[in-house]
């Protein structure tokens, strides 16, 4: 993986700032209003939101191109803040967008931050979301000064499971009744959590 960025020498370590991540066939980008993705991922967002699964254990307004930009401008912020990174995965050969990665500080002072990630359906099963997750992960720890980073999903999730140990994030327990996913219930969740100490994973199967 090769990753282009620029951390200013004053720059606070926990502070998440925009990078590209070239991992080959994959690029991770920061979402942006901006550039010449832009076409692609307003309609990757509007598609993504659309998605039953997606809809299901990873919500969001995107009926629409005016949805998605405001969703980008959001995305931007956390950039900007330095408190959230965002990324796109695209293909590299077309620049369509195939999932999505996200991270941001739950305590960023202690360096604890929480991970989530999604994939389009023409993505599923080609290893793209144990890819991408690993490596913004591996980002987080050595240009942010993450300590300890975390998933959560809800434990009928079995595919956002199976990435999780993929990519080296142990299970930690079950939080019952945590959060109210896109059907409107409340379900338990499986809490995984990886430190910047542990070992990189050794199952990166296809995901």
């Amino acid at each position: 993986m090769s990753a282009s960025t620029s951390i200013p020498p004053t720059a606070d370590r926990r502070t998440f700032v925009r990078a590209t991540l070239d991992l080959g066939d994959l690029l991770l980008r920061p979402w942006s209003r901006e550039g010449a993705d832009l076409e692609a991922m307003l309609d990757g967002l509007v598609t993504a939101a659309a998605d039953p699964l997606i809809a299901r254990w990873n919500p969001f307004p995107a009926a629409d191109r005016a949805e998605a930009m405001a969703r980008l401008e959001l995305r931007e912020g956390g950039w900007d803040r330095g408190d959230a990174a965002d990324f796109a995965v695209l293909g590299a050969a077309d620049g369509a967008v195939l999932g999505a990665v996200g991270l941001r500080w739950d305590d960023r002072a202690d360096g604890l931050a929480m991970i989530g990630y999604w994939t389009l359906p023409a993505a599923r099963g080609r290893n793209v979301a144990t890819r991408a997750t690993t490596a913004v992960t591996d980002w987080a720890f050595s240009t942010a000064d993450a300590r300890r980073i975390e998933i959560a999903h809800a434990v009928g999730n079995e595919a956002s499971c199976r990435v999780a140990h993929r990519c080296g994030f142990l299970l930690e327990g079950t939080l019952r009744q945590s959060y109210r996913y896109g059907d409107g219930v409340y379900h338990d969740e499986h809490l995984h959590a990886r430190l910047a100490t542990d070992p990189a994973p050794a199952d990166r199967a296809t995901a």
